[in-house]
């Protein structure tokens, strides 16, 4: 059987990590895009990404790409690609839609064109005139980005950062996919503290323990293709046995976070809970201003408040100048702060040794890296 086009879905700017990712799973046939990565695998590969990426959205089965300047074209390509090997005849299968600088302008139209091609390719396969749509869902998606529409099916459902650890959350938290990402493009590693001092929900710190222990994100929540005959229940246990047989729970962790919020922290323990990493993630209720981390070259990561109301700016003013206050006593810890303040290293008192830019949902921001000294190979402790 040829393999299959398969899509990760990346959040803008974190392409290059979800490719980083890919590559560490084993996978080399790529393409980088812009907003996903572009890679062959087989079925049971679907299976793995959606338990194992840690910064992507979704995985999504690439169906077909062509030329649509027409509804005919439109039509008539999507009729040609293979519907019947996936949806069966009572499948459920919406078709969501967008179009962007292409002359097929009209979302709704383009749903309906295409949701009338699948009908009459699964008509001629399945031997049916009605299709209930009461089984399995299969949502489809149809993307036409200059005239090239782009078919896909998506297998993950809800989005990957929902974890299924968190049932209660902050206001504005972060996401997991992005928390994932900041860790990642840190220095920090499980041989080193990590602390939050604005941990909100605490997604940082339970990522973290996450990857440590190298516990596949995906675990602990379903997804609509494990209802899919195509793939089939084997695949699906097989990398799920896969997963449980890599987790590493025995590496000792310091992981310790705190908020000024009491109402984050109880929201930060019932996830760490949740999550089975409650005895590994120490949270207090504590202003940044009274934080402070214990052990040496460890690593700070935070997204701290933005302060979009102007009442709020004072405090993130405030809050920043404490970092800096804070790092003065860390001589030997890393910082890292994802943050849209313009005035960020000034209030800090402190230029980044590198800054990357990142969108926070919609919100552009700087990650900012203030590097410490890497702590000593074993041996050279002295």
């Amino acid at each position: 059987m040829p393999q299959l086009q398969l899509i990760a879905t990346a959040p803008m700017g974190l392409e290059a990590i979800v490719a980083r990712e890919l590559k560490d799973l084993g996978y080399t046939d790529m393409e980088v895009e812009n907003g996903r990565v572009v890679f062959a695998g087989d079925l049971i590969d679907i299976c793995r990404c959606n338990y194992w990426l840690r910064t992507s959205d979704r995985i999504l089965v690439k169906m077909g790409e062509f030329q649509a300047t027409t509804f005919d074209e439109l039509f008539e390509g999507t009729k040609a690609l293979p519907w019947e090997e996936w949806i069966p005849a009572d499948g459920e299968f919406p078709v969501e839609g967008r179009s962007h600088k292409s002359q097929l302008s009209s979302v709704p139209a383009c749903q309906g064109i295409v949701k009338k091609a699948i009908v009459e390719k699964l008509k001629l396969s399945h031997h049916t005139e009605w299709f209930p749509e009461d089984g399995p869902l299969y949502r489809i998606e149809v993307s036409l980005l200059k005239d090239r529409a782009l078919l896909t099916l998506d297998t993950t459902g809800p989005a990957l950062h929902k974890r299924g650890y968190r049932k209660l959350v902050t206001e504005a938290p972060l996401k997991e996919t992005m928390a994932s990402a900041l860790i990642q493009l840190s220095r920090w590693g499980p041989h080193r503290p990590l602390y939050d001092p604005c941990c909100g929900s605490g997604t940082i710190l339970i990522e973290a323990a996450m990857m440590a222990w190298n516990i596949a994100p995906g675990l602990r929540r379903s997804f609509p293709s494990e209802q899919w005959d195509k793939i089939g229940s084997r695949n699906w246990e097989e990398a799920r046995e896969e997963a449980f047989d890599a987790v590493t729970d025995d590496i000792p962790l310091q992981l310790g976070g705190s908020d000024i919020d009491p109402k984050a922290i109880e929201v930060a323990k019932a996830a760490a809970k949740s999550a089975g990493l409650a005895k590994e993630i120490k949270l207090d209720v504590l202003p940044a201003s009274k934080a402070l981390p214990q052990g040496d070259f460890g690593c700070i990561i935070t997204n701290p408040p933005y302060g979009e109301r102007l009442s709020e700016k004072e405090e993130v003013e405030r809050l920043l100048r404490q970092f800096g206050n804070l790092l003065q006593q860390l001589p030997t810890w890393s910082f890292f702060a994802l943050s849209p303040a313009k005035q960020f290293e000034h209030y800090l008192g402190r230029k980044a040794d590198k800054r990357r830019k990142l969108f926070n949902g919609r919100i552009e921001c700087q990650y900012y890296q203030f590097l410490g000294p890497l702590p000593p190979r074993p041996g050279q402790e002295s």
